[in-house]
């Protein structure tokens, strides 16, 4: 198969399981390769065996390509390109909204995270072996926000977003920052979650959660009874068609920086900036508008694209190709909210 095409998209979760077949014979056949993962161990772990094998084969595999983490790395980058002057730090809000028919999730993403977080130690030692270079901190200081906040911007508890996003967006910053000597941004993702009723039936849920995956019987009961132990989110069917009309979501940023001849190193941001992106339902609406634009621009921007293969993140792949402008025009729309005011 990937002997005979130029690009392979590759939908195989939970990828910990199934993904690496298919980048490997990508790389080896001389194929790109993107994929709609949001588990950073399998994003990670590519980039540590393949980053070599690709650049000299001249492929390009694109991790994380579906709503983890388009979304929230290109809105980043949309973010920065907006402001006048340097943006420094950004921090990103997620709002799901359903309707009558609410929300519902497949169950091969509730695997993803249940293996994801069972195994969260041999992240740590991929990371260690990778031994990335240190992200520098640009401006002041973004200061980390405890688990649950109560956020009067959306007057709602938020917390912070468990996703890949916040692995991903670091992974571009580093790239950015060492191979095109660009400002790194600092970066925080979180959830808005409604009431004080949501806070504690998700502090109950997730408590269990936690406590289960950490053992082999848990793990089974997890993903045996996906409805039960996610209080009827997730299920082996997926959402109904209705779910999805009535599902849709906004991710809002929230950056600031400091103004054109303003030195980041010294004194306080003085230019904040505030962005959106918004689309349809984002697992199965918004994904795959997002993964097949992201192919077409390794298509068709190719002389947009870092200059040697390799494997990326999505900003780090497209930050200079049409990819926004594409979204933008089919349904997943990126724009300002508010101007930066001094």
């Amino acid at each position: 198969m990937a002997r005979q095409t130029r690009v392979v998209l590759n939908c195989v979760g939970p990828y910990r399981f199934f993904g690496e077949p298919v980048v490997q014979a990508c790389v080896e056949n001389g194929a790109s390769c993107i994929d709609i993962s949001g588990e950073p161990q399998f994003l990670e772990g590519m980039y540590l065996k393949y980053n070599e094998k690709a650049a000299e084969k001249g492929v390009y595999v694109v991790g994380s390509c579906g709503f983890d983490s388009i979304p929230a790395d290109m809105g980043v980058l949309y973010t920065r390109d907006k402001l006048k002057g340097t943006l420094t730090a950004v921090e990103s809000f997620l709002s799901v909204k359903s309707g009558p028919e609410g929300l519902g999730v497949h169950d091969g993403t509730w695997k993803s995270a249940v293996y994801g977080l069972a195994d969260e130690d041999n992240l740590k030692k991929l990371r260690k072996q990778i031994g990335y270079a240190p992200v520098p901190v640009v401006g002041a200081k973004l200061k980390k926000r405890g688990f649950v906040f109560y956020s009067p911007e959306f007057k709602e508890y938020c917390i912070t977003f468990m996703g890949s996003d916040g692995s991903v967006v670091k992974r571009t910053q580093r790239y950015l920052h060492s191979e095109l000597q660009q400002t790194p941004v600092q970066y925080g993702a979180y959830v808005t979650l409604g009431g004080l009723g949501s806070v504690i039936k998700l502090m109950f849920m997730g408590m269990l959660f936690l406590l289960l995956v950490k053992f082999n019987f848990g793990r089974k009961l997890l993903t045996k009874y996906p409805r039960f132990f996610s209080g009827g989110y997730f299920s082996k069917e997926g959402p109904t068609q209705k779910q999805m009309d009535g599902t849709s979501f906004t991710m809002t940023f929230f950056g600031e920086g400091y103004s054109e001849g303003q030195d980041p190193q010294t004194g306080k941001p003085n230019v904040k900036i505030c962005t959106e992106v918004k689309g349809p339902e984002p697992g199965y609406i918004a994904t795959p508008i997002a993964m097949v634009q992201a192919a077409l621009s390794l298509l068709e921007d190719a002389a947009s694209l870092p200059k040697k293969g390799g494997v990326y993140s999505p900003g780090a792949a497209f930050s200079k190709t049409k990819l926004i402008d594409r979204l933008n025009k089919r349904g997943v729309e990126f724009s300002v909210i508010s101007k930066p005011e001094v």
